[in-house]
């Protein structure tokens, strides 16, 4: 859901706004390139000056003036010196500035998305965030840290470089200028092509289509590399590189023309300088004059080609800046989860479904009618068929969506009147999948938490069975895991999710097959761990293994998105109904032998 916003500021202005910096640096840092270009010009005219003084002096036979020379000398060396200066500390500045509008920038879009719903962050959405934190940010710092600043200097140079030379000859300036403006025809012919045909948001579609299908494909690489597949056998990831190319292929057809153009007439001031020159030069042959002014031309005319190269990468990249701008403030406008005005109180931890509906498309329910309590102090278990709607139920309790009918209430107290903050002191998980951070084992154990004390950590790590590991790793618990460092098994990670738990002692307890991984030898262990950081909490847990919850105080059986069974496990099994067809089946299961 998007939040309706009035008309906002866009491009840089919106940039800065987003990341809450002031252009104090980047205008100190635009100005000192400024100077910096107006000083690079300095030598050239300090070589006309010599070489006016040396050939009069060389057509009248005089003595060239030593302290002329001197001092045009000395003065081009300092305005090359200077120059050279002046843009060092205007480029250390606009990188200061870039840097932190960056970071400005990654900082409020991660802040904005921790105030989403959950259930936001999908694999397309995800993918997005990703191009929009990584690829667009770097393209954000690119712009301001270089494209900006030279856009600026460059256009200052330009129009400085064209009044020297038509102040010396104006005929040679225009005819200096006339490619230079051919030249830009071609290259806005084609610009305003590509943005009619939405050029430069199919390119980003393209990227970020790329960005979630390659994150699915390096997800899914182990299953692939068993069944010996190629890249072609991931049929998403293979067709967005083969659109990509399609597309970057089209683009580069169409742009062609104008670039071809556009660099043939910029590159040719030289040609067209030096046809102008040898014409004029025809009409007088004796002018000294003349000739030391068409030499300073050929000197300064063709420098005009650099500078006029960058405006035309200015140009585009603008286009992109804005469209990644665009982007950024598409995510920064979805609707963050509401905040109520007040704190909300609770006198127990009681959850209570109250006829709940849900649906992730708007269309189809995946849950209706659900309505169930699950006590504190008491363990309810939630089972049925794959796709029957137990994880969704696990899910609306922390608000990773919202229901969309009925009401889900803690102590009496609706979720959706708890802070985030709120709501998540009072919620602790255990995932199937267990998130690891690359980080240490100790700061996964204890999460962003500095006054923790690290025996609390050793021993929420030994109550959930995985000190002993732990210790026996390069570092212990200072040992960097993921990218980087060191990987564990899948038994490893839930047992470190489990001992976070445990650290965390929060008052609900949601369990998604927490034991999913556990060996043989470590599953007793591990079960015990897992009574003791339930023990006077309100226990939500889902399982497909019946043996793990048969002890459970309330089972509640899920079926086609509705509650069709509820009871302890003696009470299901003489119902004989699906739980006990269930049992049935697991029991007839656990007799299994391969046949020879």
């Amino acid at each position: 859901m998007r939040k309706q916003t009035s008309k906002k500021k866009q491009g840089i202005p919106r940039l800065l706004e987003i990341s809450g910096k002031q252009p104090k640096l980047l205008l100190g840092s635009i100005l000192l390139s400024v100077l910096g270009t107006l000083c690079q010009l300095v030598p050239y005219i300090s070589v006309y000056q010599i070489m006016s003084e040396l050939l009069h002096c060389a057509a009248d036979g005089g003595v060239p003036n030593e302290a002329l020379l001197l001092r045009q000398a000395a003065a081009g060396l300092a305005g090359m010196i200077g120059g050279y200066l002046l843009s060092y500390a205007g480029g250390m500045l606009t990188h200061t500035f870039a840097y932190r509008v960056v970071c400005g920038v990654r900082l409020k879009t991660a802040e904005h998305i921790g105030r989403l719903p959950l259930g936001y962050l999908n694999g397309s959405s995800i993918g997005r965030i990703k191009q929009i934190l990584e690829g667009d940010a770097e393209q954000i710092e690119a712009f301001l840290a270089h494209q900006l600043p030279d856009f600026v200097s460059t256009a200052v140079m330009l129009v400085t470089m064209f009044i020297i030379m038509f102040r010396y000859h104006a005929l040679l300036a225009a005819v200096c200028l006339f490619p230079i403006i051919a030249g830009f025809v071609c290259q806005f012919a084609v610009l305003i092509k590509v943005m009619k045909s939405g050029g430069v948001q199919k390119n980003f579609d393209a990227l970020e289509r790329i960005s979630a299908s390659s994150l699915q494909y390096v997800n899914g690489m182990p299953s692939i590399k068993i069944f010996g597949q190629t890249v072609r056998s991931f049929r998403s990831f293979y067709d967005d590189i083969i659109r990509y190319r399609d597309f970057t292929g089209g683009m580069t057809e169409m742009i062609r023309p104008g670039f071809v153009g556009f660099r043939m007439f910029v590159l040719s001031v030289a040609a067209f300088l030096v046809s102008a020159g040898l014409l004029l030069y025809l009409k007088d042959p004796g002018s000294i004059s003349f000739v030391i002014t068409f030499i300073f031309f050929l000197i300064l005319g063709p420098a005009v080609t650099a500078p006029t190269l960058k405006l035309r990468n200015f140009s585009e990249n603008m286009n992109v800046i804005t469209e990644g701008v665009n982007r950024l403030d598409a995510v920064l406008n979805e609707e963050a989860i509401p905040e109520p005005l007040r704190r909300a109180a609770v006198c127990n931890h009681d959850i209570t479904f109250e006829h709940v509906a849900f649906s992730y498309d708007g269309k189809q329910e995946t849950l209706h009618d659900v309505s169930f309590t699950a006590e504190q102090g008491r363990v309810t278990a939630l089972v049925g068929p794959s796709g029957a709607g137990k994880s969704t139920i696990a899910e609306l309790i922390p608000r990773f969506y919202d229901v969309t009918g009925g009401a889900i209430r803690i102590g009496g107290t609706d979720i959706r009147d708890f802070s985030v903050d709120d709501l998540m002191e009072q919620l602790a998980f255990v995932f199937q999948e267990s998130f690891l951070f690359a980080d240490t084992v100790y700061q996964n154990i204890a999460p962003g938490k500095s006054d923790v004390a690290r025996e609390d950590v050793i021993a929420a790590a030994k109550a959930a069975q995985c000190h002993d590991f732990i210790m026996q790793l390069p570092q212990g618990y200072d040992t960097k895991l993921g990218e980087g460092g060191v990987y564990l098994s899948g038994g490893e990670k839930q047992r470190i999710s489990i001992a976070r738990a445990i650290l965390k002692n929060a008052p609900i307890l949601i369990l998604d097959e927490a034991s999913a991984y556990a060996d043989a030898e470590n599953e007793y262990a591990l079960q015990q761990a897992l009574a003791a950081l339930a023990k006077d909490k309100t226990v939500i847990m889902i399982a497909h293994r019946l043996t793990t919850i048969q002890n459970a105080d309330q089972i509640l059986v899920i079926e086609n998105g509705t509650v069709s069974e509820c009871g302890t496990h003696e009470q299901l099994l003489g119902m004989n109904g699906k739980y006990a067809e269930m049992w049935q089946a697991m029991s007839a299961s656990s007799d299994w032998r391969l046949a020879k």
